[in-house]
């Protein structure tokens, strides 16, 4: 039934996360936790949109909601009660950020009186769970993404399908995207609405993952559900609810769409024997570059994504690929107000020339392409990678990202195909790029992929520190490093042995004092660590 929605825009508007609008307070804010983050405007141009479009938009809006709602449920808990714990409003505001007493941006470590460490399960599982009970539960369901765990009557384990155990919540997402597909310009996307609505009710995402790697003429784009396993360290099993609300630059796209034909070829490059790199990657990859107007549940926590490489499911990503979204306006935020003064102060005055946002966004979106490939299932018989490496997993895979896509913008650049800037730029950004990250912190996947890589280089001697602290690139260590540090990740990847993954980032995924003391100088001269947003209907929808 297709209805009127332009009417409840302004009660959206009340409705969205009073964590991304609170009212600045006179009082001062504490300068070691919300000075940790800039603030900035998420919108976009959408002059261009039709009028179902920006009918559809509040929607949206409202079913991301949802997803926030069910991430501070699934990190923490009940979120009125322990913002009646904080009387700070300055405090509160970081507990919105956090989604928790927990900062994730050190260790998670608590920042509300009478709270203790975050349970390493959130709360997908019984806090009280010991491990002998876990081994003990012969239920098939335990392992999937989509599960909560919980006590039955008898105090037994139990499983608990998230579309029954969020029914109220999912049931009304669910409608929310179908009525929005009822508007949808684009008829790819509005089929994608309309799968994804029946993925909530039955938490089979199968089909919707599907049919999202068609969307492709949008100007609107979103991506709902439960998606990321960063939530639980205890096993990095259960995926975790969020949303983006995205608008498409058309520009961009058209000049990125060039490089996703070299994904096979470039897969056959790895610097890895064969059999660690048989796999074929879907062909049917698409790069494109977004606006983000929206972000909502896990991955609106703590450090904020700057781009999208989806769906997980390695069905879909061998048979068609991913799709790798550049937020191009999260990018541009993080660079300027982040990326930029670090480097001033850890980079020699040299590097800083080398220092630009093409080179930022090129390594991004490298990133998010080196994620499709490698390995997804591991050649020893141990099943997927992600199950084998389990809780090492998604740390393991962000180094991947990071150090394959400077080795395949590498190769392009050898091959003539990628020229807008040159490796220098594109490996001084990079060194730059993990100070920046490394500041998310030990605890954080990112983090920890950000130390492996950067204890990593420092063997190889592929950078130096001179006398006053500052860093410089060896161009020529840091190209060997890069294939090296490739090719170790991959065979980690492909035989899939736990104990050994966990052993190696135990080992190097550590911060040293010398790096904490140049990161100190950094957090003394003021830099924010990361950014939160202002948006929403009423920043996009009444500017």
């Amino acid at each position: 039934m297709k209805i009127k929605h332009l009417t409840i825009v302004a009660a959206i508007a009340v409705m969205a996360s009073a964590c991304s609008n609170q009212p600045k307070t006179n009082e001062e804010p504490q300068p070691k936790l919300i000075d940790k983050y800039a603030e900035y405007t998420l919108t976009s141009d959408i002059s261009h949109l039709s009028e179902n479009e920006k009918e559809m938009l509040p929607l949206l809006f409202e079913a991301a909601d949802i997803m926030d709602d069910l991430f501070w449920r699934e990190n923490y808990g009940d979120k009125e009660e322990l913002m009646a714990r904080i009387s700070d409003p300055d405090l509160q505001k970081f507990a919105c950020i956090t989604y928790g007493p927990w900062d994730g941006l050190d260790g998670n470590k608590s920042f509300v009186e009478g709270i203790g460490e975050k349970p390493a399960g959130a709360q997908f599982y019984p806090q009280d769970m010991t491990e002998e009970e876990w081994e003990a539960f012969d239920d098939p369901d335990k392992n999937s993404q989509y599960t909560m765990i919980v006590r039955d009557e008898n105090g037994n384990l139990k499983c608990v399908w998230y579309h029954d155990y969020f029914a109220e919540q999912i049931n009304k997402a669910a409608s929310l995207l179908d009525d929005a597909s009822e508007l949808a310009g684009d008829e790819e996307f509005a089929e994608y609405l309309r799968l994804r609505a029946k993925a909530l009710r039955t938490d089979d995402y199968f089909e919707s993952d599907m049919r999202w790697m068609d969307v492709r003429n949008n100007n609107i784009d979103m991506v709902v559900g439960p998606i990321e396993n960063y939530t639980d360290a205890r096993y990095g099993i259960k995926a975790s609810h969020e949303a983006f609300i995205l608008i498409k630059d058309q520009e961009w796209t058209k000049q990125l769409a060039r490089y996703a034909q070299f994904v096979p070829e470039l897969q056959k490059q790895l610097p890895v024997s064969e059999e660690y790199k048989k796999e074929v990657p879907g062909a049917d990859a698409d790069l494109a570059a977004y606006d983000a107007v929206y972000y909502a549940g896990d991955c609106n926590a703590n450090s904020k994504t700057i781009a999208i490489n989806l769906p997980n499911d390695e069905r879909v990503q061998l048979q068609r690929g991913t799709r790798k979204l550049q937020l191009k306006n999260a990018m541009a935020a993080k660079f300027e107000k982040i990326l930029q003064p670090i480097a001033s102060v850890l980079m020699t005055p040299e590097s800083m020339e080398h220092i630009k946002f093409d080179a930022f966004f090129a390594n991004v979106m490298f990133h998010e392409t080196a994620h499709g490939m490698g390995i997804k299932n591991t050649i020893t018989e141990k099943g997927t990678v992600r199950d084998a490496l389990g809780n090492q997993y998604s740390a393991i895979e962000e180094a991947k990202a990071d150090v394959l896509g400077l080795y395949l913008v590498t190769k392009l650049a050898e091959m003539g195909e990628y020229t807008n800037t040159t490796m220098e730029d594109n490996y001084t950004t990079f060194m730059a790029g993990i100070f920046r990250s490394v500041r998310f912190g030990a605890a954080s996947a990112h983090g920890k992929a950000n130390m492996l890589t950067f204890n990593y280089f420092q063997n190889e001697g592929a950078f130096t520190r001179n006398e006053e602290g500052l860093y410089a690139i060896d161009f020529e260590k840091m190209k060997v490093a890069v294939e090296k540090l490739a090719g170790d990740i991959l065979v980690c990847q492909g035989n899939g042995v736990y104990e050994a993954a966990k052993a190696w980032m135990d080992e190097m995924s550590v911060i040293k004092p010398e790096l904490q003391a140049d990161l100190d100088r950094v957090n003394e001269a003021g830099i924010p660590v990361d950014i939160y947003y202002n948006m929403g209907p009423d920043v996009l929808l009444n500017k």
